[in-house]
């Protein structure tokens, strides 16, 4: 207990509502900062945050995030962070870049894998070996080939940041803040402006680390069921070898703008484009303690944006001025909060009038008042999700170190935020009073607060061309200014880098990674507890689960009865049950009910291939949460969603169309990689096909022609989403599912069975859904500096028949193979493998690629170093543990009971999925090289979409049929 001493408790408290005790502590010797959570969640999260101001937008914050993590003083292997994934059962492992801060947080359930996540993480950090090779590698470096070639820019987060520069909307996020912190870090790109990050030295890359990875600038975090004196004892054993430092990494605050400001920007558009703007108004409001004030503005941010009928979204939707809304809204995570709204998709003549609009739409919210409605449906709303604590995907704890940062960071209380019950309290009060105390809150951060700043970016046609000829001029004039002596150099530092990218880690160096044994993993999956019943002649799953209260609902109508030329409306129908009201009120008021009275209503789709690998499973999936005694209004607004709502308001669906439109096209370069994974793998399967028309590149082509026919054809259109209602919304083709106690199902049961029981009954006929032929090379185009490169195969057709160690393999080539190759060699930001194992399709697809046909080669030769690779055991382990860690990865209860249903409406059987995890734990070397027989003899039917820039598909002669997109 000696390690003890060197930490001074300030703060020893239980927060009832997260059922967590809290202890701050600090280390008396360096000053650092402790956060110490401790409760009964298996799913341990560590994390330790530094403050790193950007002293300019060369990315260095971000550059050192991804460098830290490859190899250091006890783990000397390039890159430890790819050894974690390889092997680990961690439920999180990433490091994230802020404007002000560098967290690297860990998360897993099993308490050895968990300390091992944490002892690799703190040597990275704090003995990393940042060598100018890495430098070169993760952040930007001269390429040339040899003395002829041209010069290149190279590096991961020099494309990851060309990617990021050709997404408008992260161009318009990254404007928005920057025009209200001019004066402050804020201002500045901390992730890395790619004609900036070239200018950026060795020397001031190492100086950064030297001066803010520090103990004495860290604030470090746990969280879970683990012992927390053995915290304290990892932290002294790393702590005891620093002295205290004093680090100047303080955030100023942006001092106060005396009158509104307008900043114009532009963005590159594709040739032949309609020329769309986007503007967005920026408010800078206030610090983000005390806490009422931070809950009372997301309050306020629910009030104005959060529902399809609020004030200022509806304004901004119905008046015709763009197609969806721009903007973050309440930014809260920065020591200063900041708003932002707007649109996009506007002509450039009628920017004025958005900011216009906004202003007055505010002022007069202010002057007339919120409606009592809608201010119960935002406080509703709030707290719901306070006491839900629902974090999807991610760690419970994760999200709780983000929350605790947002105050603690500032020197301020870390668990103002997290210990909600007392200000939430307050503000329900307040806000519920008939004082104003909202409208107050409007006049005093909008209506008079004059640190506004307006953001016009418009678009230009020959932006991408000029800053392409300006990176190829300058580097010309560098290649130029270079001796033949400094020429020669760089082919051999081209040489040197790409040999030390290749050159295995040795043995040794491996064996010092910690790592689990297969004797350390559980032989059995982890079982969901699901129980089938029928209720009003609809079948419906239950979950005897832990939920706190809270039910669980689920409506799945199958969508097989659609007719295949209409699946595109599909996911436009589901939007519309939410947002085009009933027969007894308006989409306002219908979205203010379910705020009100609910959790809240979701919809989305879901299509897969079957576990026999020929049916498929495509759902219209209504989505439900309340609490018990919420249930029966829930149930009441599922059947008014069901049976009466309106589709016939032409001007409500154009909007509902536009901003579905707007929306594909801005999620296109973020999610270049999905788009083109999900359409190289379409014409193989009804399922893939289907996928593709309702969420892929086919579904944004049939969302443009729709919103001409809206105008054109309503009556068509009109049709059209009456036959696709008919076609989903009976209770014939419906599938229910309750995830709650067993006590609370029992209750809520007779509400259930009428709910499911006054549903339609009417028979449909499935349809005949054949996939399209599509060119076998496409490629599609837009103002994009990277590229997303997929190539599919069909292994079914190859005589595939799955195993479990075709997961291992595939996790293999993911962590291993394409990583090294196009990620650390070809500079792309990432790749990946996908593998459906009931379809056979198998799909390799890149992240912010610079290459194409380099890519493609590396996809080719996927099958020979699987045939030829000496695996050693070592390797095979790591595979086998990381894949168990993916089928055992930690679900919320919600997400177990969906996860659940979702299995079973597949076919996916306890049994099959045991078998699989079996066959996983047994996989050998000799499954490695039949894999490699597989995707040899599929290569050459192998599909390849690419999405790019016009120059660099056309330049790669490959003979891809391009479309324009963007």
């Amino acid at each position: 207990m000696g390690h003890r001493s060197a930490f001074q408790l300030h703060r020893d408290t239980f927060i009832q509502e997260i059922q967590t005790q809290a202890k701050i502590y600090t280390h008396v010797p360096t000053g650092a900062r402790i956060l110490s959570m401790e409760n009964d969640d298996e799913n341990k999260v560590f994390g330790v945050t530094f403050r790193t101001p950007p002293k300019d937008a060369s990315g260095l914050p971000h550059i050192l995030e991804h460098s830290v993590l490859c190899g250091s003083r006890k783990y000397p292997v390039k890159e430890p962070f790819v050894e974690l994934l390889k092997g680990s059962l961690q439920t999180f492992l990433n490091a994230f870049t802020y404007p002000d801060k560098t967290c690297y947080p860990v998360a897993s359930q099993n308490l050895q894998d968990f300390y091992n996540l944490v002892d690799v993480y703190l040597d990275s950090v704090f003995y990393p070996k940042i060598t100018p090779w890495i430098f070169k590698q993760e952040g930007w470096h001269y390429e040339l080939e040899n003395r002829e070639s041209p010069l290149q820019y190279k590096g991961v987060v020099y494309n990851e940041m060309r990617g990021a520069y050709s997404s408008p909307d992260r161009l318009v996020v990254e404007y928005s803040q920057q025009s209200l912190f001019p004066d402050t870090p804020y201002g500045l790109d901390s992730g890395g402006d790619p004609q900036v990050i070239p200018t950026l030295t060795y020397e001031q890359f190492k100086a950064f680390h030297e001066t803010y990875y520090h103990p004495s600038n860290a604030w470090f975090y746990f969280y879970g069921n683990d012992d927390p004196d053995r915290r304290l004892a990892v932290l002294e054993d790393l702590l005891k070898d620093f002295q205290p430092r004093s680090v100047d990494s303080r955030i100023p605050l942006q001092p106060p703008f005396t009158a509104p400001r307008r900043v114009h920007k532009t963005y590159a558009v594709g040739k032949d484009q309609p020329p769309k703007a986007m503007v967005t108004v920026n408010w800078l409001l206030t610090q983000t303690e005390p806490p009422e004030t931070h809950l009372a503005l997301h309050i306020l941010e629910y009030v104005l944006l959060g529902m399809p009928g609020s004030p200022l979204r509806r304004a901004l939707i119905e008046s015709g001025l763009g197609e969806d809304l721009a903007g973050v809204g309440l930014e809260a995570e920065l020591q200063q909060m900041m708003f932002s709204t707007g649109l996009k998709g506007v002509a450039p003549k009628n920017l004025e009038k958005v900011e216009a609009l906004i202003l007055n739409v505010v002022k007069e919210l202010a002057e007339k008042g919120i409606p009592k409605e809608t201010v119960e449906a935002a406080l509703n709303t709030l707290e719901f999700r306070l006491r839900e604590n629902n974090t999807g995907p991610y760690p419970r704890g994760l999200a709780l170190m983000l929350r605790a940062l947002t105050t603690w960071l500032y020197d301020g209380d870390p668990l103002a935020l997290v210990a909600f019950e007392t200000p939430l309290n307050w503000v329900k009060e307040k806000a519920l009073s008939g004082t104003g105390f909202l409208e107050e809150l409007l006049v005093r951060y909008w209506v008079n607060n004059p640190h506004r700043a307006t953001l016009f970016l418009e678009p230009d046609e020959t932006l991408e061309e000029r800053q392409r000829a300006e990176e190829a001029k300058k580097l010309a004039e560098r290649k130029a200014s270079m001796s033949p002596q400094d020429l020669e150099r760089l082919v051999k530092e081209t040489r040197t880098l790409r040999q030390l990218q290749e050159t295995p880690d040795p043995p040794e160096a491996l064996a010092t990674i910690p790592r689990l044994r297969l004797e350390d993993l559980e032989r059995e999956n982890k079982k969901i507890p699901a129980e089938d019943c029928m209720l009003a002649q609809v079948p419906v799953l239950t979950h005897d689960l832990f939920t706190n209260g809270i039910v669980y609902l689920d409506l799945a109508f199958e969508v097989s009865a659609v007719p295949a030329h209409l699946l595109g409306y599909v996911p436009l129908l589901g939007r519309a049950l939410l947002e085009m009201g009933t027969e007894k009120e308006d989409y306002v008021r219908l979205n203010e009910r379910i705020s009100r009275k609910t959790g809240g209503i979701s919809v989305q789709t879901s299509t897969f291939v079957c576990a026999d690998g020929h049916r498929v499973g495509s759902w219209l999936l209504i989505r439900g949460k309340a609490l018990t005694h919420q249930v029966p209004e829930l149930c009441a607004i599922l059947r008014d969603l069901v049976t009466a709502v309106r589709l016939d308001n032409r001007d409500r669906f154009r909007q509902i169309a536009l901003e579905s439109k707007a929306r594909r096209e801005a999620s296109l370069i973020p999610e270049g990689h999905r788009f083109v994974a999900r359409r190289v793998k379409a014409p193989w399967h009804a399922a893939h096909w289907a996928e593709e028309n309702m969420k892929g590149i086919e579904s944004l082509f049939f969302v443009r022609k729709l919103c001409e026919r809206v105008d054109s054809d309503w009556e068509g259109v009109l049709a059209d989403l009456e036959q696709v209602r008919h076609a989903i919304l009976s209770s014939k083709n419906l599938r229910a599912n309750v995830t709650v106690d067993e006590a609370t199902r029992q209750e809520i049961t007779p509400v259930l069975e009428e709910l499911l029981a006054g549903l339609p009954a009417h028979d449909t006929a499935r349809a005949s859904w054949l996939p399209n032929r599509m060119p076998h090379k496409e490629g599609f185009t837009g103002p994009l500096h990277v590229n997303y490169v997929a190539k599919g195969l069909n292994l079914r057709d190859a005589g595939f028949r799955f195993r479990g160690s075709a997961l291992v393999v595939s996790h293999f080539l993911r962590t291993g193979y394409l990583w090294d190759r196009v990620r650390v060699q070809g500079g792309a930001y990432g790749a990946f493998t996908q593998l459906d194992r009931f379809s056979g399709d198998f799909t390799l697809v890149s992240y912010r690629d610079p290459n194409v046909h380099k890519t493609l080669h590396v996809y080719d030769q996927c099958a020979d170093f699987l045939k030829t690779f000496e695996l050693h055991q070592d390797e095979l382990t790591k595979a086998i543990i990381g894949v168990i860690g993916d089928l055992d990865r930690h679900l919320l209860p919600d997400a177990k009971g969906f996860t659940s249903f979702m299995r079973h409406l597949a076919g996916d059987d306890d049994a099959a999925r045991q078998r699989m995890r079996d066959e996983v734990l047994a996989t050998t070397r000799d499954d490695f090289r039949a894999f490699g027989e597989l995707l040899d003899s599929a290569r050459d039917t192998g599909r390849i979409v690419v999405l790019g820039s016009r120059e660099s598909l056309a330049s790669e002669d490959m003979a891809l049929h391009i479309s324009q997109v963007l």
